[in-house]
């Protein structure tokens, strides 16, 4: 199966961060799909201090053969010596198709060919599919973080080849 990533607008970002469906994604999105109002928020923040839309956009996951969003990813940031985190997600309904792998891979193409010579992702350990994911992908375990809540996070990066 074959899945492309496409932006979303900043009025699309405007209508997530208030949890609201943007009226021309709502027929094509599986429950689950459409990225938590705190994504869309965070981007718009960025956006609005000045930074590339580039880096702090979502993108939406989307499979070819019928349309259907099946999900959504992104970078969290722009990168920093270097180095950028990625996020994905992907409806309960669309997973075991390779869409979080599929976009992984397309988020690690245009991080490296856009000088990132580091992926950051952090999953929780109870994650094993998305751990799998990141592990077909390249990506190595490099330590682990605590989050304020205190969740553990497992840290995984993906190093270009260059």
């Amino acid at each position: 199966m074959s899945f492309t990533l496409h932006p979303l607008s900043q009025r699309q970002l405007h209508h997530l961060a208030q949890s609201r469906t943007p009226p021309e994604l709502a027929s094509r999105a599986a429950q689950g799909a459409l990225p938590p109002a705190f994504v869309a928020a965070r981007s718009l923040a960025q956006l609005a201090e000045g930074k590339s839309a580039f880096w702090c956009s979502t993108f939406l996951i989307v499979r070819e053969t019928d349309q259907q969003i099946v999900g959504s990813c992104g970078f969290k940031n722009q990168p920093q010596a270097g180095r950028v985190e990625i996020g994905y997600g992907v409806s309960a309904a669309c997973r075991r198709q390779g869409a979080a792998s599929a976009a992984v891979s397309a988020l690690l193409k245009l991080a490296f060919s856009n000088g990132v010579t580091e992926v950051l992702a952090e999953i929780a350990p109870l994650n094993a599919a998305s751990a799998a994911v990141v592990q077909k992908a390249g990506f190595k375990i490099t330590g682990t973080r605590i989050e304020p809540d205190n969740e553990t996070l497992i840290q995984w990066v993906a190093k270009s080849a260059t």
